[in-house]
């Protein structure tokens, strides 16, 4: 029954295109008579009232509406606003204007005495250019070519206004077509010789529609020529199908980028991170525009909302599911996007100051990612009829399975999950684990990544890691030992030390990073030929190599200007008369012993 009802649905689409085509090629050769006959009513129209009378009628009420708009527009505030404010108040008073035009010309219509069908040509003249007015509105609102401060979509000066001429021509062709397929219906001519005027008209259109986009995108030109082929094969639900195809993904990209744009704050960079109501603003807009041209798509194609909705047929039932699939999508995708832009506002503002938030937000991204795909997925599946249930026993008893065979990387899992609780280690930080030790790179789903200071790169599963020693937490005390001889004035160099700590901490350079300066501790030994003395200092975290190098430096040129000597070892041989030293008469004896040796 299904097959028959979808069956039956196509062949009534061919047979309307059949009977369509048969009508326009009937109609080529009565256009003449046709528009003879159009001719003979509209002089009878106009012959009791006459033309100047009907003409002076229009002219009166196009006046008076453009009157009243005059006066609204100088009463509207014009006053300097923020930006965001001043794109709406800008709108608002177009709009306004417009809507009092309307009333001013709809009021002077009224009270005029029309001739029948003029009256009913006027109204659609009428109501064709309110709506090109409006759609004109919109177009200098968002390419806004006179005033970049208040543009919406991102575009040069030449291009909004290249773009909003093209807009302004397009929508007055379309009124000048609709109206006058209009009137020569109230005067008589037959429906196939309209559908052929229309259809040369069409042309237009298609020639203004190609001509903006041929040099950007040579498929979406394509698509709309088709798109014209199925309009005058009488394809209305092809036809509409196409229009969406060439025009919701240009549409979609503007939408999100005008979103942007707008809502970006002034002086901030394109590339920085996208807000969260911009995100949420541009996704909602984008779900909006893709549910309506499903809809659009689904009228123009014949099929009734509510039979849709209630239908038991199997291809009934497949779009019901797919629009709700669809829906559910669209919802997943405002939601992730919502998410996603908090933790890159996030990330982008503790870039600095928080490594646990740029080491934990990533993982919680991805966590998101993967609840909401399942989520969709099973929401997806569902509303296309299909028993989840099932497939998540199925998918329980395969975890239970996998499970068994994959303990491994279950403890690795879980011992990165405490570590992160624990907060042991983050994105960027020196740590030490064992003979591993390195700063973290990447935290993986099973193993961490640390680079050696020296180049290499150790790739370690948490499970693996034992006792971790983080050395880039807070502070570090740094000690340093040099050896002076006995005979050095050691009060002397602790004021010189104490000096030098000055020194380094009113450094810029340095500055930054020493938390407490150097100072000298005292005598830490008497070596055999030292005395080794204790300094300390503390600084942040991996800065402690360059001011100790730094320190070296300093104590080795203030000690040598002010005669306090580094100890080294040295050998002394004290000898008297001219007795031989020791240690030449010890190889003297060892030489003649092996030359004894030898003669022997």
């Amino acid at each position: 029954m299904a097959d028959e009802s979808a069956a039956g649905y196509l062949d009534a689409r061919i047979d309307a295109l059949r009977e369509h085509l048969a009508s326009l090629a009937a109609a080529v050769p009565q256009l003449p008579a046709a528009f003879g006959g159009v001719q003979d009513q509209l002089m009878l129209e106009w012959q009791a009232r006459g033309r100047g009378y009907v003409l002076g009628l229009i002219a009166a009420f196009l006046l008076l509406g453009f009157a009243l708009e005059a006066a609204y527009r100088y009463s509207f505030p014009k006053a300097e606003a923020e930006r965001l404010r001043a794109m709406a108040l800008r709108f608002a008073r177009a709009v306004g204007g417009i809507a009092v035009f309307a009333l001013g010309s709809i009021a002077a219509f009224l009270v005029f005495d029309w001739p029948p069908r003029t009256r009913q040509a006027v109204v659609a003249f009428l109501a064709a250019f309110i709506v090109v007015r409006l759609v004109m509105a919109v177009s200098h609102a968002l390419p806004s070519p006179w005033d970049a401060r208040l543009r919406i979509l991102p575009a040069g000066d030449a291009e909004a206004a290249s773009w909003h001429r093209r807009v302004a021509l397009f929508a007055g062709w379309l009124a000048f077509g609709w109206v006058l397929a209009g009137w020569l219906a109230l005067l008589g001519m037959d429906l196939a010789s309209r559908q052929i005027i229309v259809y040369i008209l069409g042309l237009g259109l298609l020639a203004i529609a190609v001509g903006s986009v041929w040099r950007r995108s040579r498929i979406v030109a394509v698509g709309f020529v088709v798109a014209w082929a199925l309009w005058v094969l009488g394809a209305r639900g092809l036809f509409w199908l196409a229009v969406v195809a060439a025009t919701l993904p240009g549409v979609l990209r503007l939408t999100q980028a005008g979103v942007d744009h707008a809502l970006r704050p002034p002086g901030a960079a394109a590339a920085e991170t996208r807000g969260v109501t911009a995100a949420a603003v541009g996704r909602a807009l984008r779900a909006l525009l893709i549910i309506g041209a499903a809809f659009l798509v689904l009228y123009a194609s014949g099929l009734n909302v509510d039979a849709v909705a209630s239908g038991d047929a199997l291809w009934m039932r497949l779009l019901r599911g797919a629009v709700q699939a669809l829906a559910i999508i669209l919802i997943a995708d405002v939601i992730w996007l919502v998410v996603a832009s908090l933790i890159d506002q996030k990330l982008a503002a503790t870039q600095e100051a928080s490594g646990r938030l740029r080491t934990l937000l990533p993982i919680v991204r991805g966590t998101m990612a993967v609840v909401l795909l399942v989520m969709t997925v099973l929401m997806s599946l569902s509303a296309l009829g299909v028993q989840v249930g099932p497939l998540l026993a199925s998918a329980g008893v395969i975890g239970i399975a996998i499970g068994f065979g994959a303990q491994t990387l279950v403890r690795d899992m879980f011992s990165k999950f405490f570590y992160l609780l624990d907060d042991a280690f983050r994105v960027g930080e020196y740590i030490q684990s064992g003979n591993y030790k390195g700063t973290v790179e990447h935290l993986g789903v099973r193993s961490v990544v640390l680079r050696h200071h020296r180049g290499p790169v150790y790739t370690i599963p948490y499970g693996q890691l034992g006792a971790v020693q983080n050395q880039s937490r807070d502070w570090v005390i740094d000690k340093l030992t040099i050896g002076l001889t006995y005979d050095s004035d050691l009060d002397k160099a602790k004021k010189l030390i104490k000096k030098i700590g000055k020194d380094l901490a009113a450094d810029p350079e340095f500055a930054p990073s020493i938390l407490e300066p150097l100072k000298m501790q005292g005598v830490e030994q008497f070596g055999d030929f030292a005395i080794q003395i204790r300094m300390k200092m503390m600084t942040k975290p991996g800065q402690q190599f360059s001011i100790r190098r730094r320190a070296h430096a300093m104590i080795k040129q203030a000690f040598d200007a002010n005669g306090i000597k580094f100890a080294t070892l040295t050998v002394q041989v004290a000898g008297g008369g001219a007795a031989e030293p020791a240690a030449v008469a010890a190889v003297r004896q060892v030489l003649e012993r092996d030359k004894a040796a030898g003669e022997a």
